[in-house]
């Protein structure tokens, strides 16, 4: 009896030390093609938000952004990037996280031009519902290009207002939390990047 509860043991560990194993040699082989695809996500998405720009370069964090952390608690930015045009910078292509969709995070860049102008949004990655949040990309985003406010507010059945957003139908949580994050990303700017 003994002898039988240390041989499955046994057998337990060597399936469980081969699969570890094996999943660590998956991991590794697939660490730098997931880091390349994400990185090339990245820089079509600052193409996106910032078509004038040529370059763009990643810039280090401020060292105190207290002030707009205490104002925006379920945003956090993820990176800024300075955009850069035959070496001129022309603004900024800011990565903001909302943590408030209705599935979870919404990831997003966004790109503004040093007069706060915004050159446009692009969402790098949503859990939104299938057919209502996840028509951001559709509804959303196109709003948002070459358009100018101090702050966005959103409407329902129609935007009238240089600083309204239509609303998706039936997808206010998800509607709310992307014009959330991109004040979040605009007061970024004008705190810290003007």
């Amino acid at each position: 009896m003994k002898d039988s509860i240390v041989k499955d043991a046994l057998i337990l560990f060597l399936i469980t030390a081969v699969a570890g194993v094996l999943l660590a040699f998956v991991n590794e082989m697939t660490k730098d093609p997931i880091a390349r695809q994400k990185e090339e996500a990245v820089k079509a998405a600052c193409s996106a938000v910032f078509p004038d720009a040529d370059e763009f370069n990643l810039t280090e964090p401020k060292a105190d952004t207290s002030q707009w952390s205490s104002k925006y608690v379920k945003d956090q930015i993820d990176a800024v990037y300075e955009a850069r045009k035959d070496g001129e910078l022309c603004g900024y292509v800011i990565n903001v996280c909302n943590k408030e969709g209705y599935g979870g995070a919404i990831r997003f860049s966004m790109g503004v031009y040093s007069d706060g102008k915004l050159g446009g949004v692009s969402i790098l990655e949503t859990s939104e519902t299938p057919g209502l949040g996840l028509n951001a990309q559709e509804v959303l985003v196109p709003q948002f290009k070459d358009r100018k406010a101090e702050s966005f507010v959103y409407v329902k059945g129609g935007a009238a207002a240089d600083n309204e957003i239509d609303a998706i139908s039936s997808a206010t949580i998800t509607t709310r939390a992307f014009v959330g994050g991109v004040n979040a990303g605009l007061d970024y700017f004008r705190m810290y990047l003007r």
